[in-house]
């Protein structure tokens, strides 16, 4: 399931490419046909993301509301147009550092960063250019045609939702929801939610995330993933933030001390920032350049615990368990996260 940096990067890129323009919509797959024709022809005023969600405000205070679940997607094809203010490239990345982000650090080189799959870290949703871009988890991009290639491409899968400028292209596929929403629906929708760095004043946040923590009889390692308590955290960013603050998953929220609590939500605003920029969700810190450049390259160098079932401990030595948790897969250390 994409987490909350995933669908932020997503919302830029719309902002960008959409935000403006005119749009032709259409539902190739039939199930969202009579939503696809009230969207038609408008133009599209706004976007944002909030955790998990994004939505999309077209003219007459229409809104478009997407979760793209466990396993939806965005392609995207034709111009796409860079966010500066995420990493290109031959753009500027920083690492992550529990003492703070550097977001301005300099990249190592102008050589692009491949991950195991041949896919660039760096560029993540991508450089302007006329092909396919494939938007997903992570948002990795993959080069499926050129300036040669059909315009507008044909559509690949079952794709619910297709939204046409003249120069850009994004095809919805697997959503968990989409649906046309009014403005009060889509407020009733985002109060639902817990807070998110990025859209909440970073104080009140902690705040409201520290109060409801601390009443819970809940494990924390559950309420980090219930998204009416805080807003973008998922699987991997779960297993990483806690065992970043040492805290036993199976602790009930109002037993963690409240330092540890509020140390949680600081962490996650800064993990939540790095993921936004760079594209991946790496956790690791003071990382070596070579060892940086490591982790961007492969998943299993990024994270501290997470889908390392069985691998020692990278700080005691001791081996990862996984668990089941609400139907999810939680890893910890039992050591370090005693």
């Amino acid at each position: 399931m994409p987490e909350g940096h995933s669908v932020h990067r997503i919302a830029r890129q719309f902002d960008r490419n959409f935000v403006g323009r005119s749009v032709t919509a259409s539902s190739p797959q039939g199930r969202f046909a009579e939503g696809a024709a009230v969207i038609s022809g408008r133009a599209v005023t706004a976007v944002r993301a909030v955790g998990k969600q994004m939505f999309v405000e077209f003219d007459d205070d229409l809104w478009l509301r997407v979760h793209l679940g466990m396993y939806g997607a965005w392609d995207f094809a034709g111009e796409i147009l860079v966010d500066p203010t995420i990493a290109s490239a031959n753009g500027r990345m920083g690492q992550t550092n529990q003492r703070g982000t550097d977001l301005d650090a300099p990249a190592l080189d102008d050589d692009p960063i491949l991950d195991d799959a041949g896919e660039n870290s760096l560029t993540s949703i991508g450089a302007p250019r006329r092909t396919r871009v494939h938007v997903r988890m992570s948002e990795q991009t993959t080069g499926l045609g050129g300036d040669d290639a059909q315009w507008p491409p044909a559509p690949v899968g079952q794709v619910r939702l297709r939204l046409l400028t003249d120069l850009t292209c994004a095809d919805l596929r697997g959503p968990t929801a989409c649906e046309l929403q009014t403005p009060d629906e889509v407020a009733a929708t985002i109060a639902k939610l817990g807070p998110d760095p990025l859209v909440d004043d970073v104080a009140e946040g902690e705040e409201r995330f520290t109060a409801v923590v601390r009443r819970k009889p809940t494990a924390i390692g559950l309420l980090l993933m219930d998204q009416s308590v805080v807003s973008g955290i998922g699987n991997v960013y779960r297993a990483e933030l806690l065992f970043r603050a040492r805290q036993n998953p199976h602790t009930p929220g109002r037993d963690v001390p409240e330092d540890v609590v509020r140390g949680l939500w600081r962490d996650w605003v800064r993990m939540l920032a790095i993921g936004v920029e760079t594209g991946q969700m790496m956790t690791m810190d003071d990382l070596s350049p070579a060892d940086y450049r490591k982790a961007m390259a492969s998943r299993d160098d990024r994270h501290w615990v997470y889908h390392r079932a069985g691998l020692p401990c990278r700080v005691c030595g001791t081996a990862v368990i996984v668990e089941e948790a609400a139907t999810r897969k939680l890893y910890w250390c039992p050591s370090c996260q005693a």
